[in-house]
């Protein structure tokens, strides 16, 4: 079984997720088709990456990535292929797979080179398609491309620290369904910054003291019900490695969520500031 994956920003509503999936099977029948996600807001290579770094590693080695958006071929985005980890990702050379390449360093990378050899009205995503079904099928890199050795970076993805050491800033990334917000602050670079010393979490109201382990440890007390710390913010390390704040047990369409009553939207500054 070979598994494509599809993270686009097409939405549910038109027909170009389902001519996807059909593309797909037309030209490899035996391809095992997974959605990552359909809703990645339009043309937002910095929400794409962050999706895509947090849902790989959940699928077995070998899987074939495809990741449509702001993928139009362009004098600045070329079309590129990165093989990362033992899995294979396809996507525009726009920054989305800089989160990943922060992390571990590739193992091969090409540009695609296919596009001629297609017909003169296929699309960006044809092209796509046509390196997916290839991968997955077990063909070559070296076949539908020249080797490469770097790809674009996004800036924004990583968090700095400032001269002096005592302070980590980053950035909201994303927002989920939860209205949970996700930093681009990871474990591993705060890990580093840390070495033991105590720390404030700033943002724009309110700031936060401790980074719990789980949501539930928000029930500091067995003198009462978790039900009594419904509605407490709190930040924990989420399953991507990715400082997130959160309210626990929000409900986003009744009583709001960090991002509406933290007040904390995509791209707001999040801090982190360290005492000797």
């Amino acid at each position: 079984m070979s598994i494509i994956t599809l993270t686009t920003d097409y939405g549910l509503k038109d027909h170009f997720v389902g001519a996807l999936k059909g593309k797909i099977f037309s030209e490899y029948p035996e391809a095992s088709i997974v959605d990552i996600s359909h809703h990645i807001d339009p043309f937002n290579t910095v929400e794409a990456s962050y999706i895509i770094s947090a849902a790989y590693s959940s699928f077995p080695k070998g899987t074939v990535h495809l990741i449509g958006v702001d993928m139009e071929l362009n004098k600045e985005n070329q079309h590129v292929v990165m093989q990362w980890n033992d899995s294979y990702f396809i996507a525009a050379d726009n920054g989305i797979l800089s989160m990943l390449s922060q992390k571990i360093v590739p193992q091969k990378m090409v540009a695609i080179n296919i596009h001629d050899r297609l017909s003169s009205e296929a699309t960006g995503m044809d092209v796509f398609v046509t390196v997916a079904c290839h991968i997955a099928k077990g063909g070559l890199l070296n076949v539908i491309g020249k080797e490469i050795s770097s790809i674009k970076q996004i800036t924004e993805l990583k968090a700095a620290i400032s001269e002096d050491g005592n302070t980590l800033k980053g950035n909201v990334i994303y927002i989920d369904h939860f209205g949970n917000v996700v930093t681009n602050i990871s474990k591993r670079q705060f890990m580093e910054v840390a070495r033991g010393r105590p720390y404030e979490i700033v943002m724009k109201t309110k700031n936060i003291k401790t980074i719990l382990p789980n949501y539930s440890a928000i029930a500091s007390s067995d003198k009462y019900p978790i039900k009594n710390y419904e509605g407490e913010k709190l930040a924990i390390f989420n399953e991507a490695g990715f400082l997130e704040i959160a309210i626990f047990r929000s409900n986003p369409s009744k009583v709001g969520s960090a991002n509406s009553l933290l007040g904390l939207n995509y791209r707001d500054t999040v801090s982190i500031q360290f005492k000797d």
